[in-house]
C-alpha cells in the first residue's frame, strides 16, 4: 500500500468555466496531463477549492477523476473537518470503488490539544475502511501536530499510513524521519521543500505545481528516492522560482493561472478565492517561457 503513494502525488484543482460550475472537459484534460507523470492523485484538497464545494459536487467531481484516470494512478480522497464524529460518519459510509486512501487534515479552528489530535485520529482510524494520510498544515488549522503526537498515531491507529507534513519546519521533519518507522509514509507538503524533505527520510510530496509540470517536477522526485540527488537537485531548482510565484497570492490561484497559459484549464475560482493580479499574472507567464 504504501508504496503506491510514494513519489509524486498531485492535489488537483478543481476547473471550474466562467459561470462557477465543475469545467468537466477540462477535468478530463487536467487528468490525462497528469498521467505523464504524476505517481497518485489527490482529489478533494485544498488546491482542489474544496471548502466552496457542496458535497454532491465533491463526490461528482471524485467520480468523474476515477472515471478519467482509468485506474492508471492510485487515488486519495480528502475527508476531514472539526468535527470528529462528523469525520468518522463520511468515512464509515464512503462506498467508491478506484479510492486508495483517504487525505485527512488535522482538525480546524478547535485549536485541539495533542491529546485531541491523537484521539481524533484513532477515532478515524476505527472508523475507516480505507487507509488515512495524516496532515499537518499549521498554517491554515492554527495548531501543529508534533512529531511525538505523530509517533503515537503511527503506533496505535492501524489504518493512519502517513504523513502529509507541510508545517514548513525542517527541524521537525527531521524528528519525524528520526522516530517515525520507516513504513511509515513521509510526504512533504510544501513545493518548495521536497527535495530536503526527502534528503531527511521523505518518501515523496503532495505537490501544487504538480498539477502544471508532473513530468518534470515528477522526475525531480522519483530521482531523489533513488539518491541521484545532482539529477534531483536540478530538476527542482529549475522548478523553484515558478515554485515561489505560484503561492505569491494565494493557492490555488497561481497554478490556475499556469493551467489557463497551458491551455488545461481556465484561472476562475470560487469566492472568496480570486484570479491572481495581472502583475503577477505577467511574471509566471515569464517563467513558463524559460520552462519551455
Amino acid at each position: 500500500m504504501t508504496r503506491a503513494l510514494k513519489g509524486l502525488g498531485v492535489a488537483m484543482v478543481t476547473p471550474f468555466d466562467t459561470e462557477g460550475k465543475i469545467d468537466y472537459p477540462a477535468l478530463q484534460r487536467l487528468v490525462k496531463h497528469l498521467h505523464t507523470g504524476a505517481d497518485f492523485l489527490v482529489v478533494m484538497g485544498t488546491t482542489g477549492e474544496v471548502a466552496t464545494l457542496n458535497p454532491t459536487e465533491q463526490m461528482a467531481v471524485l467520480d468523474a477523476v476515477i472515471d478519467y484516470n482509468a485506474e492508471k494512478l492510485p487515488i486519495v480522497f480528502g475527508i476531514g473537518g472539526n468535527n470528529t464524529a462528523n469525520v468518522c460518519e463520511e468515512m464509515a459510509r464512503f462506498d467508491r470503488a478506484g479510492v486508495t486512501a483517504f487525505l485527512s487534515a488535522s482538525p480546524a479552528y478547535n485549536k485541539p490539544t495533542q491529546e485531541g489530535i491523537y484521539r481524533h485520529y484513532m477515532a478515524l482510524s476505527e472508523a475507516s475502511n480505507l487507509p488515512i494520510i495524516l496532515y499537518n498544515v499549521p498554517g491554515r488549522t492554527a495548531s501543529n501536530v508534533l512529531p511525538a503526537t505523530v509517533k503515537r498515531i503511527a503506533q496505535a491507529a492501524d489504518k493512519v499510513l502517513g504523513i502529509k507534513e507541510a508545517a514548513g519546519n525542517m527541524e521537525q521533519v527531521m524528528e519525524l524521519s528520526r522516530i517515525l518507522p520507516e513504513s511509515f509514509l513521509l510526504l512533504s507538503g510544501d513545493d518548495a521543500l521536497a527535495l530536503p524533505q526527502m534528503v531527511c527520510g521523505g518518501h515523496g510530496i503532495i505537490s501544487v505545481i504538480g498539477n502544471a509540470y508532473p513530468k518534470l517536477f515528477g522526475d525531480a522526485v522519483r530521482s531523489a528516492l533513488a539518491r541521484d540527488f545532482k539529477i534531483a537537485r536540478d530538476k527542482h531548482f529549475s522548478l523553484l522560482p515558478m515554485m515561489q510565484l505560484i503561492f505569491a497570492e494565494g493557492n490555488p490561484g497561481g497554478v490556475k493561472e499556469v493551467l489557463k497559459y497551458m491551455g488545461i484549464c481556465g484561472n476562475d475560482m470560487r469566492l472568496p478565492l480570486y484570479p491572481v493580479s495581472d502583475v503577477l499574472s505577467e511574471k509566471i507567464r515569464a517563467e513558463m517561457g524559460g520552462l519551455g
